[in-house]
């Protein structure tokens, strides 16, 4: 995965409906919590910052600190592996949301405890720093 040149705003359009003004105020939050600007990642992405990784199996790359995309659907909040093991308590305080491996995804905004959502992109954020090489 990599950045790229594609204007944040034309990325974020593409959530529609209540979700373009609540992909704002993630967009806000993220910036607010990683002191970064947001960049477009692999043309879908929002990350914020950057570090290399390497695996102990040798395969490494690129990635955000920290990463959203909001689409017509729902918001999708990229997450370290098993974050939902790791974090139990958070994900009880978040609200409504559903989550995959490395994934945190959100239908609408409405009802999710935003302290809750900084403390756990906080704890993203030093994990990513941690993994840097």
């Amino acid at each position: 995965m990599s950045p790229s040149d594609l204007p944040v705003a034309e990325v974020l359009d593409r959530a529609t409906g209540p979700r373009r003004a609540e992909a704002d105020e993630l967009l806000a939050i993220f910036r607010d919590v990683s002191g970064e600007q947001p960049v477009v990642w692999a043309g879908r992405i929002i990350g914020f910052g950057e570090y290399e990784y390497r695996y102990d199996s040798g395969h490494g790359g690129r990635a955000p600190l920290l990463a959203f995309a909001s689409g017509p659907r729902e918001h999708t909040i990229y997450m370290p592996n098993d974050f939902a093991e790791r974090w139990p308590d958070l994900l009880a305080r978040l609200g409504p949301h559903r989550a995959s491996k490395v994934c945190l995804y959100f239908t609408r905004l409405t009802g999710v405890d935003r302290d809750a959502l900084r403390m756990l992109l906080e704890l993203v954020l030093d994990d990513a720093r941690s993994q840097a090489v």
